[in-house]
């Protein structure tokens, strides 16, 4: 598969998941540009680096946390080459035993499945079960690389766009944490 750089949605939506439109109708009608490259589905960060570099933008790591009791769940926005480390994150939001959230969560809430996590699912989010956490490193770039609710895309959006017009047009105040990454 050719991996294009195009600006916007598909001229053809056939063959499209629905989430995957709902994506595009919302970013159409909040007035943020974007671009986006199609690709085969990409099951790790290293197999995304063909695309960041098609894309040259900041690519984040996204994480879908919960707590022990699973009563409070987390999307974690994190730079991509950044070690998680649960203990250092968990002490900044006062929250132990942190884990992975089961996809049942992830499809419940963001209706996202596992490979496909992104900022883009807390449009799904309309009771606010999920608490964004970004790390500050993110707002580092210019520009945010995130998919469409599915992992056969990605996008190019504007980092202030995503954090002044996408999250509160979402009702999603992020928290910001400080997380090292190393061993």
């Amino acid at each position: 598969m050719s991996m294009e750089l195009v600006v916007g949605r598909p001229a053809n939506v056939d063959g499209r998941m629905e989430k995957e439109i709902r994506v595009y109708d919302l970013l159409d009608k909040l007035g943020i540009s974007y671009w986006r490259v199609d690709h085969e589905v990409l099951p790790t960060m290293e197999a995304c680096r063909e695309v960041d570099k098609i894309l040259d933008s900041f690519i984040c790591k996204n994480l879908f946390l919960c707590n022990a009791q699973k009563t409070k769940f987390y999307l974690l926005m994190m730079p991509g080459e950044k070690k998680f480390k649960t203990k250092e994150l968990s002490m900044q939001i006062n929250s132990a035993r942190l884990s992975f959230a089961g996809e049942e969560y992830m499809e419940q809430f963001l209706d996202i499945t596992p490979g496909s996590v992104s900022v883009m699912g807390l449009m799904n989010d309309k009771e606010g079960k999920v608490q964004l956490l970004v790390d500050e490193d993110v707002m580092g770039g210019e520009y945010i690389g995130c998919h469409p609710c599915i992992n056969t895309s990605s996008l190019k959006i504007k980092t202030c766009d995503i954090f002044d017009k996408f999250l509160k047009a979402v009702d999603h105040e992020p928290i910001f944490v400080k997380l090292k990454g190393e061993d």
